[in-house]
């Protein structure tokens, strides 16, 4: 093992009081177009969930443009550890050139998605950030345009989904060779696409929480192979890589499929957004693999002092911090 294993090693140990991945849901705003009411005003359904802190609803609201009413009352239900609200809302012109924003206290939400969905079909998607919560409703947009709204957020989905790569880092920690690891990457790509199309289109259903849990045992896994290669007894990953990539990239893809069903697919764009947001994952997953490649090299140069135990270090906090994710996902499920 090389020292860059252990520097990140340590580096996971800091982050892992920091990093729960997927411990909250994005809140999720929809606004579906259900034409004029009888004074001739734009309705809109709403559809507005917003994660839960144990039994409290966090104190995150949506701001309507002036001129904005209320036509039915909302329904809330508590789901899946969300708070689930529904109502109709209206609005003389619309809302096509307005802003809609989120305000209030949002402490566990890392960011908003948005869809409106307008009556021809098309669709808007957003990703809000917490440093700016709002965003102006657009009229109907191109396919160019759906296509790279679905690419950005598969970018910023692998790039923002911890677990993921962590799993990946685990494989760069015990495959090597430029060969391997092409092949290892490109299996994973592979297997995750497949089970990313197949539940986003319906043709398996697997429930979400299992799944994020068997993600999480993924990383175990790989975690645990790290181990057994450094106690001299190297295990199935070291041996065949692209078959452990392959295996465990198949559950990977029904955790893609679930962050995909978060936001959504546009009626009349279907195979255009769901084959650029997996675009946009293999894009963001390899500028990780690119950018942990470029550590390895910098740091493989740098002198450092080694010691017995460092190699150790990275296996034990990726497996610690992934065995923290899978019992706390189990729970979830109670």
């Amino acid at each position: 093992m090389q020292r860059w294993q252990w520097l990140m090693g340590l580096l996971l140990w800091g982050l892992a009081a920091a990093v729960h991945a997927d411990i909250f849901r994005p809140a999720y705003l929809e606004l579906r177009e259900a034409g004029p009411d009888a004074s001739g005003d734009s309705r809109y359904d709403v559809t507005w969930k917003v994660p839960a802190l144990g039994e409290s609803r966090l104190a995150v609201q949506v701001r309507f443009p002036p001129g904005t009413r209320s036509v039915t009352p909302q329904h809330s239900i508590l789901v899946n550890n969300a708070h689930l609200e529904r109502w109709q809302i209206a609005r003389t012109g619309g809302l096509v050139g307005q802003t809609v924003s989120i305000e209030g206290s949002a402490s566990g939400v890392t960011d908003v998605i948005v869809r409106v969905e307008r009556q021809d079909g098309t669709s808007q998607v957003e990703r809000l950030v917490p440093q700016h919560l709002s965003f102006t409703v657009q009229a109907p947009t191109s396919t160019g345009e759906v296509a790279w709204s679905y690419l950005v957020l598969g970018v910023e989905h692998i790039l923002g989904g911890a677990d993921h790569l962590l799993f990946v880092l685990a494989l760069l920690l015990i495959v090597r060779g430029g060969r391997r690891i092409v092949a290892t990457v490109t299996a994973f790509t592979v297997a995750h696409s497949i089970t990313l199309v197949a539940a986003t289109l319906g043709w398996m259903r697997v429930p979400g929480p299992p799944v994020e849990a068997m993600i999480a045992l993924s990383i175990v896994f790989v975690a645990a192979e790290i181990v057994r290669g450094l106690g001299g007894r190297p295990g199935l990953t070291a041996r065949a890589p692209w078959l452990v990539a392959f295996s465990f990239g198949l559950l990977h893809g029904l955790g893609f499929a679930g962050a995909l069903a978060e936001v959504g697919l546009p009626q009349k764009a279907i195979p255009i957004a769901l084959l650029t947001f997996n675009v946009g994952v293999e894009v963001g997953q390899l500028v990780f693999v690119a950018g942990v490649m470029v550590m390895r090299r910098l740091l493989a140069r740098a002198p450092a002092a080694r010691q017995a135990w460092m190699p150790w270090v990275a296996p034990y906090a990726i497996g610690a911090l992934a065995m923290f994710w899978v019992i706390e996902r189990i729970e979830a499920f109670f």
